[in-house]
């Protein structure tokens, strides 16, 4: 796929989300890896709702900007997992009300924030690990981040939100959709008692689905 494309499919999937809800104002971030290895990301300040193809910031593994807008502070959070992941396409890290919640609740577990409710969750995220928080914009983060990418397609930045990679930006958009749904599940469920998955159903999919 050219350069060109995928330019527009990020804006594409970005509005989509902004228009759902995911993101408001200038809130998160997406990016995407070019066939030439390098980075496509959203720039400062910019908002899902009304990106420009043409002055996305293009920027190198290394974080240096190549063209277009200077990225975001927080493409580091990116380029930690790219790193991490070789077969990694696309990143998306949002605001999303639910998982937002999530985020701020005092009881997590910080290994897997969400239980196995549904097994499209544990067939497209597996499990969600907790960063405990860090200030925004703070390299800190990609270090926290670097440390889990390996091991988990997701994760949730305490007091602030996911991060959900894919290997293209459909799959890692795809991912944050159900990763939303399944929080806005376990909020609706909670005061009632839930049934989810038993761990011979998870250990099923992970084999079946060659999960980490």
């Amino acid at each position: 796929m050219s350069e060109y494309q995928l330019r527009n499919d990020l804006v594409r999937y970005a509005r989509s989300m902004y228009q759902r809800g995911y993101s408001s104002g200038g809130a998160g971030n997406i990016s995407l890896k070019l066939p030439d290895g390098n980075i496509l990301a959203t720039p400062t300040n910019s908002s899902f709702g009304d990106l420009d193809a043409d002055q996305l910031s293009k920027v190198t593994m290394g974080g240096e900007l190549i063209s277009g807008q200077k990225a975001s502070k927080e493409v580091l959070m990116h380029l930690a997992i790219y790193r991490q992941r070789p077969t990694c396409g696309g990143i998306v890290h949002l605001h999303s009300p639910w998982l937002t919640a999530l985020s701020c609740l005092s009881d997590l577990n910080v290994e897997n924030a969400l239980p196995p409710i549904t097994p499209y969750y544990v067939m497209r995220v597996g499990k969600l690990p907790v960063i405990p928080y860090i200030r925004p914009g703070s390299p800190k983060i990609a270090d926290e981040v670097e440390k889990l990418a390996r091991d988990h397609n997701a994760m949730l930045l305490a007091n602030h939100g996911p991060i959900i990679a894919g290997k293209d930006i459909r799959e890692a958009c795809f991912n944050a959709e159900e990763l939303e749904e399944t929080a806005k599940l376990y909020f609706m469920l909670k005061p009632y008692g839930m049934r989810t998955l038993s761990e011979e159903n998870v250990a099923e999919l992970n084999t079946l689905f060659n999960m980490k």
